[in-house]
């Protein structure tokens, strides 16, 4: 029965089936309670609202025997970083460049569920990644590969290329042996990491890029601004560099593909967009989800990186923008490119009719910075000329 059920997974497009049981993956529920008890789940609340569904596929679904782990090829068909070095376009993540892949994932398991009742008989339920379910931890214990110090999953046959998926079912299905960690001593993917979020096969989602621009409602914290370069949603540094990439080959599912305007959408296009066409342009994307506020918030701050004085009466017209959550990226980015003179002035003016307390924070903080930079300035002036004065 298993080899007929890999058979036709396989021929309806995914790359790799394998099986496991819903029993509690040893560790993982530990795992997960220190994980919320630091607090690294930030803003994504509903980590803890659902980890007592978490922690066991039993407590999921009772009635299941057995679980069908599928994983599909993503792989790029290029470098995912070359636009990273284009400061004029905005990178984004491999996974959100084509179509949701939810939906792409959602229907094959679907069909596959369905011919599984008709073949086999039970009871199924199926689940990708929008549902509480460990499945890293799981596609690991059946056997797809491991999980890398960079916490994805890493198959020897696709590197670090892999969407996951599940079909829960009542059927006995003997499981696969569990993959080795393959990793040995490499670090590349943790010292690759902008942020430092990487760290002994654990992250801190909250100095993660791909969670500062995706799930992060917020702000983006100061500090970790110019790290993010041009990385507009999500980012690919450490799968990028896993050495196991070598052996994957680009995927050919057409829904993966990248589309023109995601493969490396011009900074200047995306801060032009109103509402209506943010929604029209990403219509079937990932990047949707987050709106077009957080899209211009990340624009903006791919802005302030790029070192481009072009930027600025973009930037300028962000300042009358309804969300403070764009204008602050806006006064930040406008630090960057605005000589101090120039932007004392323009914090003179937006500062009078300013309401929100976040971004005339901002204000005051550009104006302490370039006051702090034109003292250091001017004492170096000084110095200068004191060394020429009593010169001989």
């Amino acid at each position: 029965m298993k080899e007929a059920i890999r058979a036709k997974a396989l021929e309806l497009g995914f790359a790799e089936a394998r099986f496991t049981t819903p029993a509690p993956v040893p560790g993982a529920a530990e795992g997960l309670t220190g994980y919320l008890a630091a607090g690294c789940q930030a803003d994504m609340g509903w980590m803890a609202e659902t980890a007592d569904r978490r922690v066991s596929p039993h407590v999921l679904w009772p009635a299941a025997r057995s679980v069908i782990v599928l994983g599909e090829n993503y792989g790029p068909g290029g470098d995912p970083l070359a636009i990273l070095h284009h400061s004029d376009r905005g990178h984004v993540s491999v996974y959100a460049r084509g179509r949701d892949y939810h939906d792409v994932l959602k229907k094959r398991l679907k069909a596959l569920a369905r011919w599984l009742i008709e073949r086999h008989g039970g009871e199924v339920k199926v689940f990708t990644d929008t549902a509480p379910v460990m499945e890293k931890p799981l596609a690991a214990r059946a056997g797809l590969g491991w999980q890398g110090r960079h916490t994805n999953l890493v198959s020897r046959r696709f590197g670090s290329w892999l969407f996951l998926g599940e079909i829960f079912t009542t059927l006995d299905l003997v499981p696969d042996a569990p993959e080795g960690d393959h990793c040995g001593r490499c670090r590349t993917c943790e010292t690759s990491c902008p942020t430092g979020a990487l760290s002994d096969g654990r992250i801190d989602p909250r100095r993660c890029i791909s969670y500062l621009t995706i799930e992060n409602k917020g702000h983006i914290p100061v500090e970790l601004r110019s790290l993010l370069g041009n990385r507009i949603y999500g980012c690919d540094d450490c799968l990028a560099v896993c050495p196991w990439n070598k052996f994957m080959s680009p995927t050919s599912e057409p829904g993966y593909l990248p589309h023109a305007e995601l493969l490396a959408p011009r900074l200047a296009d995306l801060a032009g967009l109103d509402d209506s066409e943010f929604r029209a342009v990403f219509a079937g994307s990932p990047v949707k989800r987050i709106g077009r506020d957080r899209l211009l918030r990340n624009v903006l701050i791919a802005m302030g990186n790029s070192g481009e004085p072009a930027y600025v009466s973009v930037a300028r017209t962000m300042l009358d923008e309804p969300s403070a959550l764009v204008r602050v990226a806006a006064i930040w980015a406008l630090r960057q490119l605005l000589p101090g003179s120039a932007f004392s002035d323009l914090g003179e003016r937006y500062g009078k009719v300013e309401t929100d307390g976040e971004a005339l924070a901002e204000w005051r903080q550009g104006n302490r910075l370039q006051a702090i930079a034109l003292g250091m300035a001017a004492r170096r002036k000084t110095r200068r000329f004191l060394r020429v004065s009593i010169l001989p």
